[in-house]
């Protein structure tokens, strides 16, 4: 059975840093290009980072860069994303996706992070 599923999230404070992790199970990781994603409430869900296989190319959003950064460790079948310097307009459910081609795309349930202004 094909999982992703996320952890890591939680209440942090403006400025503050929280990792999310993401496992994988039922696939391996390491064929396919993995990214972060994340929707507020009232918002459409945007993607934040994408990390190619390997991890030989890493892109950001405009409103992450420098702030966060995406990695993954094909060995434990994981993706990562450290984020610093949070910001209020952070504070969303964060989804973890690996996308494979049309009919492979698989989602996490997402972990919530607050920040407080």
């Amino acid at each position: 059975q094909v999982q992703l599923v996320e952890s890591g999230g939680g209440f942090v404070q403006f400025g503050g840093s929280l990792r999310l992790s993401c496992a994988a199970s039922g696939f391996t990781i390491s064929t396919f290009p993995m990214s972060w994603y994340r929707q507020a409430p009232g918002k459409k869900r945007e993607l934040v980072a994408d990390i190619s296989t390997g991890g030989v190319r890493r892109d950001y959003a405009d409103f992450v860069k420098g702030r966060f950064a995406i990695s993954r460790d094909d060995v434990k079948n994981m993706v990562y994303i450290q984020m610093n310097g949070l910001k209020a307009e952070d504070t969303a459910v964060y989804y973890c996706n690996a996308w494979g081609g049309p009919g492979t795309d698989y989602w996490g349930q997402g972990t919530q992070v607050t920040v407080s202004s």
